[in-house]
């Protein structure tokens, strides 16, 4: 088993190339940058001292690890430690920043089944603290990203275990939600409904 991060041959997990391109126009790879697209945004907004945004680490716990190079340990096997919380947390003007970035194939609806109790709780906490939790919803097949905030996510987890749906329907978060539109710099700037949350 080896980790490779976003890309592939990154040395830094937090930030791919600065070569990198948003896959936009190629159906084939939509939904497989968004996590590198949030990095890159998050390194420009990093660099510009706007926000301190950074991607947690996944916990895991290292078991067997082939040394047959010095200079190329591969890990053969490993294990998750704990259960992971969220995506993504930071800073931004003073305020605690929380999120989770998820991705759908359906063009309806969006599927609670992508988040675990855990991490729902964990949003609830820091809520509760007054932090800015949400999620970043993608549509991968027509590449529309929402920011979705977690008071409202939560609506909808309780209902469903009380016999509402399973899923949230895309014409809900595109009420609710902020629509995020794709642009050079940063490529996801999501900041800016975040701004239209705080005011």
């Amino acid at each position: 088993m080896s980790i490779n991060y976003p890309g592939g041959t990154n040395a830094n997990p937090f930030y791919p190339s600065p070569n990198h391109k948003p896959q936009i126009d190629n159906y084939a790879d939509r939904g497989m940058t968004l996590e590198a697209d949030l990095n890159q945004s998050n390194r420009y907004y990093l660099e510009r001292e706007i926000a301190v945004i950074h991607k947690k680490p996944t916990p895991i716990q290292i078991v067997k690890v082939d040394y047959h190079k010095r200079s190329a340990a591969v890990i053969k096997e490993a294990y998750f430690n704990r259960a992971s919380t969220t995506d993504y947390n930071g800073i931004y003007k003073g305020r605690y920043i929380d999120f989770d970035a998820k991705e759908t194939k359906s063009q309806t609806a969006f599927p609670l089944s992508n988040f675990h109790e855990h991490q729902i709780e964990h949003l609830r906490k820091c809520v509760k603290l007054g932090g800015i939790c949400f999620a970043l919803i993608k549509f991968v097949r027509t590449n529309e990203i929402f920011l979705f905030k977690a008071t409202d996510l939560f609506q909808f987890w309780d209902a469903q275990h009380n016999g509402g749906r399973k899923s949230i329907p895309k014409l809900t978060i595109q009420e609710l939600g902020y629509n995020i539109k794709y642009r050079l710099q940063p490529l996801i700037p999501y900041l800016d409904a975040v701004d239209q949350i705080m005011d």
